[in-house]
């Protein structure tokens, strides 16, 4: 029996979804990360039907608050003595400014920090447990930053909805970085991907024009399997074995903007958001 656990956030809808169902087969133990109670037990219903040898589990939390990070962390712990792939994938794109429970402007929570702080509550499981691979969703998106990390104003008071998306998907690549290099020689890998432009629900509920402009760019997007493809194979392919600290695209190792090349920016957004997380650097 396959002993191995994997832990998947927005893996409710879309390419989440669609990874969720596809990596399954290959793990003992599948754990989901929903923010709706209603289509979080119905994926995991859907996931268990279509993978009846696996233990499918649901975990509810939202993710732009600390406070459900650490939750959400501390019960997997408690379920669970071993982790062997963690999948970031929730995010969101909002048209207006707004904050989190913990003050944080809501693009950088949900996309950056939800990624920075449940790897860092999970990471001794993962080391624990290698070889194991910490696959992280970013996006093309990250070449909005054209000025890199807003580090003046990083929870963007000077509101922009792609710019704030843009920095946050240049944040994952950062985090990867850095992470890979702080888990170099532990046995656990640290890439991200862009899926391309999909056509998911991706936006839908965050303003009408917003909205109305994703529908019009469906008809020339990617589908949920196309986009969930590199996931799944950062996340189960032998192929990737012990690479680490890479941008991926289509399966294939991608160049990424100069700012999301930078060492030094990375090992600053580490220690910026261990301290914005409360937690040791």
């Amino acid at each position: 029996m396959n002993d191995r656990i994997a832990l998947i956030t927005g893996a409710t809808q879309g390419i989440g979804r669609v990874a969720a169902l596809q990596i399954a087969p290959s793990f003992g133990t599948v754990v989901l990360v929903a923010r709706d109670a209603k289509r979080g037990e119905e994926t995991r219903a859907a996931v268990q039907a279509a993978s009846p040898a696996s233990k499918v589990e649901l975990l509810l939390g939202d993710l732009s608050s600390l406070a459900d990070v650490r939750r959400v962390a501390a019960e997997f712990r408690a379920a669970h003595d071993r982790l062997h792939l963690l999948v970031n994938n929730a995010g969101a794109i909002f048209t207006a400014r707004e904050t989190t429970v913990d003050g944080f402007e809501r693009t950088f929570a949900l996309n950056h920090l939800a990624y920075f702080l449940l790897t860092h509550e999970l990471s001794e499981l993962l080391t624990q447990s290698a070889p194991a691979r910490v696959v992280s969703v970013s996006s093309g998106a990250h070449n909005f930053a054209r000025d890199g990390m807003s580090w003046d104003d990083l929870q963007f008071t000077r509101y922009s909805s792609m710019g704030a998306y843009g920095q946050s998907k240049l944040a994952n690549i950062l985090f990867t970085t850095e992470l890979a290099r702080r888990l170099d020689g532990s046995g656990v890998t640290a890439n991200c991907l862009h899926p391309g432009s999909v056509s998911t629900g991706f936006g839908r509920n965050d303003g009408r024009l917003l909205n109305l402009a994703i529908r019009a760019a469906q008809l020339f997007m990617l589908t949920p399997e196309q986009g969930a493809d590199t996931i799944v194979y950062l996340a189960t392919s032998p192929e990737v074995e012990g690479v680490t600290g890479k941008y991926f695209y289509k399966r294939r190792e991608k160049r990424t903007s100069k700012h999301a090349r930078d060492v030094k920016a990375a090992a600053r957004l580490w220690q910026l958001s261990a301290e914005l997380c409360k937690v040791a650097p």
